[in-house]
């Protein structure tokens, strides 16, 4: 299933708009109005630079003191940015689109084998309520054998309305209110999970504790799907790759879209007793029918233009088993011409059980089978999942079978050997950051072609971009400091600092731009620059993280706030440093020979 995002609201480049329209007309006229008299003054009010002026100047000037002091810091913030995106090869700050909520709800899914009884099922699910009982933040649980639980979103694509087989059944686990406790759903999950692991189950049951997601759910979080020549090597190779998933500690839930085959009651006429007592195929059928289907033998009409109600006749479910009642179920025969007697089912038949019939799973019109899985413990985003099971991919003595070959998007052109395919949250993932960094690179180049058209130069736009990178410090330094994974609304708050770095540089090279005309040294221009403008930059910067730490704890839109937040405070710092060293280091020797030429 593709990917769901949140769509932009209409409305919201009017507010935009709107927002732009009151700073720059309602603001001034309230200034005008609502000012003290004798306070505004015609004089350069904007070039008083104040304390905070004072104190950007004792930082700047050792770094625009000289271009071999501005490159020094250049490199220096270079490395510092290089040395912040390490945290993600070394695993200190792990990569996952979608956060964990924090709902009013668990799911435990239990698969029992193939075959099992409704009873079994309801044993097994009473075992796993017990234990969640024992959680202090559930306030009830209801089980669900042989019949799908109400579905939500998450259920409908892992398709839990087609749950009804005996040997499938649900816990649906609620939880108090989110005042009402201490842990969000996911650690309750975690815990849960742990508890499950001492339940006796008969051998091959699968236990699930399933969450719901705070965006587009999948079938599973780790989804490998494998596709090969034919059917046996494709299950062979998805038996193996249990084994690898099972070998990943933080791998968890581990499922296949096999199974194990479900038995079959198979009665197939005996032809030759069938002649000999004188019995019809047709009565054969009808006697079968009935036992095993029931027999409509009239309608309830509740009248009220409502449909009417069939009344059917059939057996419990405890009766439809082959045993000795049911054959000896009469059948019509005749023995002799017109003579009418009976004889058992069980004469005319015979009863054999057998394996069921795989089930068959296409994507695409390809067959395919599927490993299924979670991740919790150490790592919980399937990227390092992807990673663990690669390596151990090769690592897998594969026997006689062919080694899968890995595939990270797209189905196999060629399926003459195994290949596992990558799905599920990974495949979301692939697609959504791809589209952001799509939208990240069309809004620099639209930034770009904005500022040309403003400055009328093609290089200068190239150092307002600079210091768009240096959000990654904060933005990966304070991700670590919180133990919080990069998402994708972190990505989103990347791409909108972009803004709001340009917007900063803007100021910063304009105000040079138009001092330089004063006959000033470009070291002092750059000065009076940085420390005229570091006040608005700075309370601007200050206002918007003032914003995003309101969400701070949401456990959605944490990513985006931290962003806002460290990416903000590391790169108002560092932006205006950054520009006038820039200034300093490719500007400055030029300044020198202008110099020279005039002196002589």
């Amino acid at each position: 299933m593709g990917p769901y995002m949140a769509p932009i609201p209409a409305n919201a480049s009017a507010a935009m708009l709107f927002s732009f329209f009151v700073a720059m007309v309602v603001a001034p006229w309230l200034m005008l109005k609502l000012a003290p008299k004798g306070e505004i003054t015609s004089t350069h009010a904007e070039h008083d630079e104040g304390r905070l002026g004072r104190l950007y100047r004792r930082f700047a000037t050792p770094i625009v003191r000289s271009k071999r002091s501005a490159w020094i810091f250049l490199l220096g913030v270079g490395i510092a940015t290089l040395l912040s995106m390490t945290l993600f090869a070394t695993k200190s700050v792990t990569v996952k689109l979608l956060p964990f909520d924090n709902k009013s709800e668990i799911a435990v899914v239990v698969d029992l084998p193939e075959g099992a009884s409704l009873e079994a099922t309801e044993r097994t699910l009473f075992g796993a309520a017990e234990i969640a009982r024992q959680l202090p933040e559930v306030t009830s649980l209801q089980s669900y054998a042989g019949t799908p639980a109400p579905f939500n979103f998450n259920g409908l694509v892992r398709h839990y309305y087609l749950r009804e087989r005996p040997e499938l059944g649900e816990v649906q686990v609620n939880l108090a209110a989110r005042g009402e406790r201490k842990r969000a759903s996911h650690e309750i999950a975690l815990e849960l999970r742990e508890k499950l692991k001492a339940l006796d189950t008969p051998a091959g049951t699968s236990i699930k504790v399933v969450e719901v997601p705070p965006g587009p759910p999948v079938l599973s979080t780790l989804l490998a799907e494998v596709y090969g020549p034919d059917a046996a090597t494709r299950r062979a190779v998805t038996a193996e790759l249990k084994k690898v998933f099972a070998d990943v500690p933080f791998i968890v839930d581990i499922d296949d879209s096999i199974g194990a085959k479900r038995p079959r009651l198979r009665l197939s006429i005996d032809q030759d007793r069938l002649e000999f007592f004188g019995v019809e195929q047709r009565d054969v059928y009808d006697t079968i029918q009935a036992l095993f289907g029931g027999i409509s033998i009239g309608y309830s009409h509740r009248g009220e233009d409502r449909n009417p109600i069939e009344i059917a006749v059939h057996l419990g479910k405890r009766d439809l088993v082959w045993d000795e009642a049911l054959a000896s179920t009469p059948v019509p025969a005749n023995t002799l011409p017109g003579s009418k007697t009976v004889v058992e089912l069980g004469q005319v038949v015979k009863a054999t059980m057998e394996e069921g019939s795989p089930t068959i799973f296409r994507r695409d019109g390809r067959f395919a089978d599927m490993v299924m899985a979670e991740l919790a413990g150490r790592f919980e985003a399937p990227l390092y999942g992807m990673l663990a099971v690669a390596d151990r991919v090769e690592a897998h003595d594969w026997g006689k079978l062919p080694k899968p070959a890995i595939s990270l998007h797209g189905q196999p052109s060629d399926e003459s050997r195994p290949t596992l395919l990558w799905d599920g949250e990974w495949e979301i993932t692939w697609v959504t950051f791809r589209d952001m960094g799509a939208a990240f690179g069309a809004a620099i180049l639209g930034i770009y072609v904005l500022v040309v058209a403003q400055f009328r130069s093609f290089r200068l736009p190239l150092v307002i971009l600079t210091p768009i990178p240096l959000t990654l410090i904060g933005i990966l330094i304070g991700h670590w400091l919180l133990g919080a994974p990069f998402t994708a609304t972190s990505m989103i708050g990347f791409i909108a600092l972009a803004g709001i770095i340009v917007r900063n540089s803007i100021l910063l090279v304009d105000f040079i731009r138009h001092s330089s005309a004063d006959g000033k040294s470009l070291r002092e221009v750059v000065l009076e620059a940085g420390a005229v403008r570091f006040k608005p930059i700075l309370l601007t910067a200050l206002a918007a993280m003032i914003g995003a730490a309101t969400i701070l704890l949401d456990p959605i839109f944490q990513g985006l706030a931290i962003s806002l937040l460290f990416g903000l405070a590391s790169s108002t710092l560092l932006t205006v440093l950054v520009i006038p060293a820039i200034y300093i280091a490719l500007r400055a020797p030029r300044e020198a020979a202008s110099s020279t030429a005039k002196s002589s």
